[in-house]
């Protein structure tokens, strides 16, 4: 049996797989693709250039080492045979899976400081943002595949290379979320019956995307509106007591991070809108959501989100879900809640504290200046 190479690979990429791989000739693949044999021999020796990149390297190897001639070959034809006239660079089949971790790692990436490191040692690829100077959190891991991906359709970049290179998302890759996410909105209101859709020349510009929550008083559901490029959590976390030190430590930070990232692999499938709000009312903790199938993602992670809520309790993990899994505002989970003015911020810290405990995050205390 012939393994087949991934519908999601680029034109380029599979240009220059059917040539150094498949061994198909330059003019060959010019009269498939119905274009200029230079025009061939610039996409190759492009993404030859692009072999620097570690994550490009490793992703041509990998897909060099299944793409046999008949494998290639095959993708050729099924990408190229069907065309009646010379085209620009076809566009790849979308993959579900790439299309599903991309809305959720490339948003990460949008927040700001957000870096992508992978190294040969490491299994797979995380998302890492700077809290305070000097110190990274883990906010999101993604599959290598994955972040191969990512790299062969030019979403990411590699901005510092060496035993851990970095990367960080591109403007192709902001562009790509933004139509990811239009698409999905799209799909739901063509799902809920409603015919009008935004307008795509607005969204190109917006660093803004929409999250579907339960309403606070049962009457349903609303739309709740966030930035992609800052959390609330990180907005918080840069304010300042009057001594002048962070009202959160990076320990705190860390925490509410870890729950959005599992908050976010429990969402992953198409069924974005399940209801989280039965979590956030005692009665709702007593046992742990079940599955009822894979694509409603990893039971295990929607498993740590109901120990977690369980160990905050009622009330500290209502402001907690609101803001770290639902990026709602210190100010509207207060209205939503029906708490005083400020009051919000003293509980969230609480509850940070015990979140941190729960999972086990050693505390980090500011250094207090000499007198």
């Amino acid at each position: 049996m012939v393994a087949q190479l991934p519908e999601w690979i680029p034109d380029c990429a599979l240009t220059y797989l059917a040539h150094t791989a498949g061994g198909l000739p330059i003019r060959a693949l010019a009269r498939a693709k119905g274009c200029h044999a230079s025009t061939v021999l610039r996409q190759i020796r492009r993404l030859e250039a692009r072999r620097d990149d570690p994550l490009v390297d490793e992703a041509l190897e990998s897909l060099a080492r299944v793409a046999t001639a008949e494998s290639v070959r095959s993708a050729v034809s099924r990408e190229f045979a069907s065309m009646p006239k010379p085209v620009v660079s076809p566009k790849s089949d979308p993959d579900p899976r790439i299309e599903r971790e991309a809305r959720r790692i490339l948003r990460r990436l949008c927040e700001k400081g957000a870096i992508l490191a992978v190294s040969p040692e490491m299994e797979k690829a995380v998302v890492l943002r700077e809290v305070v100077p000097g110190r990274q959190n883990r906010i999101a891991v993604v599959d290598r595949d994955v972040a191969h991906a990512f790299a062969l359709q030019d979403w990411i970049t590699c901005s510092r290379a060496g035993k851990i290179a970095c990367y960080e998302i591109t403007a192709a890759g902001r562009a790509a979320l933004k139509r990811l996410l239009t698409d999905e909105r799209q799909a739901r209101a063509a799902k809920d019956g409603f015919a009008e859709a935004p307008s795509p020349f607005q969204e190109q510009h917006r660093l803004y995307a929409e999250r579907t929550v339960m309403a606070s008083d049962g009457s349903g559901e609303r739309t709740l509106r966030f930035n992609l490029a800052e959390s609330p959590l990180s907005v918080l976390g840069r304010k300042r007591d009057k001594g002048g030190e962070a009202y959160l430590t990076p320990d705190l930070i860390e925490a509410g991070e870890r729950l959005r990232e599992d908050f976010e692999l429990a969402q992953m499938g198409p069924r974005t809108t399940q209801n989280w709000e039965r979590f956030l009312t005692a009665g709702g903790r007593d046992s742990a959501p079940v599955p009822r199938g894979p694509a409603e993602g990893p039971s295990d992670a929607r498993v740590r989100v109901a120990k977690a809520l369980e160990a905050l309790g009622p009330g500290l993990s209502d402001i907690v879900f609101r803001i770290c899994c639902f990026l709602e505002g210190l100010e509207t989970a207060e209205k939503r809640l029906g708490w005083s003015a400020r009051s919000g911020k003293i509980v969230l810290k609480i509850a940070l504290e015990r979140l941190a405990i729960h999972y086990q995050i050693p505390a980090v205390r500011p250094l207090r200046k000499a007198v």
